[in-house]
């Protein structure tokens, strides 16, 4: 089931919960395929409808797969004990992989791995909601595993400058990756200035080589923590 609850109303439907938590992290998954009654429910175990007045007031609208979409993506999804501990491990797994790709140990430079992440969430007993989004629980999680293990959040700036010949893939394949925050084009190069995560930069910089054949060139211009 999954209940919205709003100006002193209540509004529950029922659905499968492994579609409707896949339907709100984005999958495109028809409504019509993740509910189990075709009803808008005050209260779903006594039966009673909600009622159109009620929907008007909060939704302003009565139409059914708008509220329902509403419902989905604000509300809270039941889930059973086991179907919450997988989606807790999982939401667990994508927060531990943020950090390992975003942060870094202050005192090596380098990266900790996922799973020495894991470990410091579960040592810090860290609370995880399947719900929320994964990045906006990452300094939460922080908060409370720096005491066990040495991290943080760095960025820098890279500066890169890619022969013209590449320029054109290189251009399009770095915005997927990461911020441009200035760029020139020249006859011979393409030169741009990028912002990335620290742990990211044996990554990202293995990326542009590939892109280029190995004729990138990028220097580090600015170091800053977040």
């Amino acid at each position: 089931m999954a209940r919205l609850s709003k100006a002193g109303h209540n509004f529950e439907i029922l659905v499968d919960p492994d579609l409707a938590l896949r339907f709100r992290k984005g999958e495109p998954i028809s409504i019509e395929n993740i509910l189990a009654s075709q009803e808008i429910f005050a209260d779903a175990r006594k039966g009673e409808r909600a009622k159109g007045e009620n929907l008007m007031k909060v939704f302003n609208t009565t139409d059914f797969p708008t509220v329902v979409t509403s419902i989905l993506k604000h509300g809270e999804i039941q889930l059973t004990t086991e179907q919450r501990r997988r989606f807790v491990e999982e939401k667990k797994k994508e927060i531990a992989n943020i950090i390992s790709r975003q942060g870094m140990d202050p005192r090596t430079k380098l990266p900790h791995p996922p799973q020495r992440v894991l470990n410091a969430m579960e040592q810090a007993k860290v609370g995880i909601d399947p719900f929320r989004p994964a990045r906006d629980q990452v300094n939460e999680v922080l908060s409370k595993i720096q005491p066990i293990i040495a991290i943080s959040l760095e960025r820098i700036d890279i500066a890169i400058r890619v022969p013209i010949e590449f320029a054109g893939r290189a251009n399009a394949e770095v915005r997927k990756i990461a911020p441009v925050k200035s760029e020139e084009w020249k006859n011979d190069a393409w030169i741009a200035v990028l912002e990335i995560p620290a742990g990211m930069q044996a990554d990202i910089y293995e990326s542009l080589n590939k892109l280029t054949a190995g004729r990138v060139e990028v220097k580090i211009v600015k170091e800053y923590k977040i």
